[in-house]
């Protein structure tokens, strides 16, 4: 297990961008040394929150960034995403779940990083999410 140092990686706000996520996460594989099954877990909810904070958050404007932060904490690996833009409610979201939101297009974002961290929270008026996983 490493010690409680940081990896980051900074992405412009763009949908090629998305792309360069799967290295990062095999970084932090050998990093920390998860198994292939938790990498899919880490891998869609980090892709989900940096296309959240892409689209949803700079709007896919490439002058805006979106960073995101990894550390290791007592047996916790804890990833930050930060964007640029200017935040939202996280519990004004609809659920997914309901019948009037089954067959629509996106908003299953949050919910599914739920479903696959062990933790989730919001700060900085929701320009920032931190997922832990407990590995």
């Amino acid at each position: 297990m490493p010690e409680s140092t940081t990896k980051s990686l900074t992405l412009s706000s763009n949908f090629e961008e998305i792309q360069r996520l799967e290295s990062f996460v095999h970084e932090l594989q050998e990093w920390t040394g998860f198994d292939d099954d938790f990498f899919s877990n880490i891998m869609l909810a980090l892709s989900e929150a940096a296309t959240n904070a892409i689209v949803h958050g700079n709007q896919q404007d490439e002058s805006k960034k979106v960073y995101i932060e990894a550390n290791v904490e007592d047996g916790h690996l804890i990833i930050s995403i930060k964007d640029e833009g200017e935040g939202f409610d996280p519990s004004n979201l609809p659920n997914p779940l309901q019948d009037k939101n089954l067959l629509k297009e996106g908003g299953r974002g949050v919910y599914l990083i739920k479903q696959y961290a062990d933790k989730v929270n919001y700060s900085k008026g929701g320009t920032k999410v931190t997922i832990e996983f407990e590995i």
